[in-house]
């Protein structure tokens, strides 16, 4: 998939990250990223905080780099935002974004998420 480099408004950096603008988003891409435990792991909890946190903030069962590979698939599919503040890379959920381009999605796969964790004993 290729990504167009866009700037985060909120902390600018000459660390950008390339990200795909939202014409570039595609359904299968952003399906595929949530198919993986861990990647929908990361979005639940983004989703559930609400804000940005720093990639030291999720407790993974994977090395750091497969934390770090997970991270960049759900960045180039359109999934998250990552931007630098500081020495931290910071990881935002595209909600807004997610939602104009397929409604009802993110939030049909959350709840899908929840009660499949609820029936298992997750978190």
């Amino acid at each position: 998939m290729r990504a167009t480099v866009t700037t985060a408004s909120s902390a600018p950096s000459s660390r950008a990250l390339p990200h795909p603008v939202c014409e570039e988003i595609r359904l299968e891409g952003v399906l595929h990223a949530l198919s993986d435990p861990v990647r929908l792991r990361i979005v639940r909890r983004l989703a559930a905080e609400g804000v940005e946190l720093s990639c030291s903030h999720f407790d993974l069962p994977v090395t750091k780099s497969t934390t770090t590979h997970h991270f960049r698939v759900l960045r180039e599919s359109g999934v998250i935002r990552q931007t630098y503040e500081g020495t931290a890379k910071m990881n935002g959920l595209r909600r807004a974004e997610l939602d104009d381009l397929f409604p009802g999605l993110l939030d049909a796969l959350l709840a899908a998420a929840a009660r499949q964790a609820a029936r298992h004993g997750v978190r």
